[in-house]
């Protein structure tokens, strides 16, 4: 996904949910914090996973996937989506919400997506641990995007995580 296909998509979600600012979980959070061009492994993916901070009971993620979700009008004709979800659909360390990095510009006409932070974004794609994961948390590092010690850190700060599940993630943090 491009740069203005981001901010068409960010722009959509505020339009379709008559809301002012999203938050952007998956793997396009990176447009917060980098430029173009991305990471093959970020740049591939058609869609960007759009919550609403509140909407725990999903109803604005389900505006999101009937309006410009995945086989709607929008993909059709443009060839990406946003895939709704809820805040907790990703697994976060604690402070997350404090790191948020805010991403507005001309083409997202106001709406101002709120994107994981860096760090944040490869402990969740970590954890989630598929293939498409791995390869994204690896092109991260090895551009230098992230920093271990730092992971190791988050990682630690992450609550009730399958200790299976965080010796696997803390075994691709670089020593």
């Amino acid at each position: 996904m491009t740069r203005a296909q981001f901010e068409h998509a960010i722009r959509a979600a505020g339009a379709v949910l008559g809301v002012s600012e999203v938050l952007v979980i998956g793997s396009q959070a990176v447009h917060g914090s980098m430029n173009e061009p991305l990471p093959d492994e970020a740049a591939r993916s058609t869609e960007v996973d759009v919550a609403v901070r509140g909407d725990v009971g999903g109803q604005m993620a389900d505006l999101i996937d009937g309006a410009i979700g995945e086989a709607s009008m929008f993909h059709d004709t443009f060839g990406y989506y946003a895939q709704g979800v809820v805040e907790t659909t990703a697994v976060l360390p604690e402070g997350w919400q404090q790191r948020l990095v805010r991403f507005e510009s001309p083409g997202t006409r106001g709406v101002v997506a709120w994107c994981l932070e860096l760090h944040d974004l490869w402990i969740s794609k970590a954890v989630a641990g598929r293939e498409k994961d791995r390869e994204f948390c690896s092109a991260l590092l090895h551009l230098g995007a992230v920093r271990p010690q730092q992971l190791g850190e988050r990682l630690e700060r992450v609550a009730a995580l399958d200790p299976v599940v965080r010796n696997a993630v803390r075994s691709r943090i670089p020593t």
